[in-house]
């Protein structure tokens, strides 16, 4: 299966579409096109957060939001963003598997 930048433009829409209302709203805003110089900055500070990780309330969870906002100006970002995305998801199952192997499953009463 070949991946490409629309499937990434997708995620970002329902991953939006699952945030509580106030931040859908400030999320859609942000990625209008006209809201390029402020995307661009803002990318930018999360990036710088996510590279100063070792400060409090910085951490690496910025840099993946950062390089999701940049890619919404930077198309060549979309695919290998995807591709990283897809990876962490397989990642995730294939531990919260071996978790349930080993431990069985959670739903326990």
């Amino acid at each position: 299966m070949r991946v490409t930048a629309a499937d990434w433009d997708r995620r970002v829409t329902d991953l939006s579409a699952k945030l509580p209302d106030r931040i859908r709203r400030a999320v859609d805003w942000l990625r209008e096109p006209s809201r390029f110089w402020v995307r661009l900055l803002a990318a930018i500070l999360f990036i710088l957060g996510g590279i100063f990780s070792i400060l409090p309330i910085l951490g690496l969870w910025m840099l993946p939001v950062g390089l999701a906002l940049l890619s919404q100006d930077v198309p060549a970002l979309k695919v290998p963003l995807e591709h990283a995305a897809r990876w962490i998801e397989r990642m995730v199952r294939r531990l919260v598997a071996a978790w349930r192997r080993r431990f069985g499953s959670s739903d326990r009463s």
